[in-house]
């Protein structure tokens, strides 16, 4: 694949929305690993310079990883989101946006667990915590209101993933309660296929749909979104994914796996839409 993007910066009233595992820095690579952050992070930045998304929601971010992407997007870019540990350190899904686009309103995090006000608590059957971000946003260039929620499930416990879905379902029907008109848009990893309970729970009541069956163009054929750095593959799972709520409209969807002389940037593949709120 070439250096050109697969979309890049968008003009008003569209939203370029993505969604990218960057995969937390390990240490203990061999010099040669695919996976070391080292030689990984300069392929990421391209992609992030090249891209320049309104709002992506980034998974697997430790605080250093953090401040590497708001560097590569730039000054334009603002944050939320903290570490998921009860201290707010570790691994992170933090909502990078926009700032000259987005105005921000208000921001939350919350554990996903039986008790999603204590940070960093845990429940289902998970080992690892679990958080989900949202952020209230007015677009400067439309008036229009966006809400959008940023997750990353667990990637052992199934019936974790479950309950977390309907948490979230839970969270997005709230917003649609009390702000009908309102844009909301869920990116995250989901460890879960479309195949799974975890995706019916998502979609099947229709208060999401997953903006790749919704979008009027698909400009990527179906790549798996996670690779291990292997070769992309036509047809694999989705488990990376954009879901949107009624008055979004998908104008197109594609997943960008982009290779840099056969180099993968994560073991993810960013997933990435062009949207639009409403009527403007």
């Amino acid at each position: 694949m070439t250096d050109a993007p697969l979309f890049g910066q968008v003009a008003a009233p569209d939203l370029h929305v993505m969604t990218y595992n960057i995969r937390r820095r390990v240490r203990g690579n061999r010099p040669r690993s695919p996976d070391r952050w080292a030689t990984r992070k300069a392929l990421i930045r391209r992609i992030l310079v090249d891209e320049q998304p309104t709002l992506v929601g980034v998974q697997e971010t430790l605080a250093d990883q953090a401040r590497f992407v708001a560097d590569a997007l730039g000054s334009r870019y603002r944050s939320v989101g903290i570490g998921r540990n009860p201290s707010g350190t570790g691994e992170g899904n933090p909502i990078f946006y926009d700032a000259e686009r987005l105005e921000l309103i208000d921001w939350r995090q919350r554990a996903l667990s039986a008790t999603p006000d204590r940070h960093g608590s845990r429940s289902w059957g998970n080992v690892t915590r679990r958080s989900i971000v949202s952020a209230e946003f007015t677009d400067a260039a439309t008036g229009s209101r966006l809400h959008a929620f940023n997750t990353h499930l667990d990637h052992l416990s199934w019936r974790s993933r479950l309950q977390s879905a309907r948490m979230i379902v839970r969270l997005v029907q709230a917003v649609r309660d009390a702000e009908p008109d309102a844009g909301i848009v869920v990116t995250g990893d989901f460890n879960a296929g479309t195949e799974s309970a975890v995706y019916r729970e998502l979609t099947a009541a229709g208060t999401l749909r997953d903006a790749w069956e919704a979008a009027a163009e698909r400009v990527t054929p179906q790549w798996g979104t996670y690779s291990g750095y292997r070769r992309r593959r036509v047809g694999g799972r989705r488990i990376d994914l954009i879901l949107v709520g009624d008055g979004v409209d998908v104008l197109r969807t594609g997943i960008n796996a982009v290779r840099f002389d056969g180099r993968a940037a994560s073991d993810h593949e960013p997933v990435q839409a062009v949207l639009r709120i409403g009527a403007v």
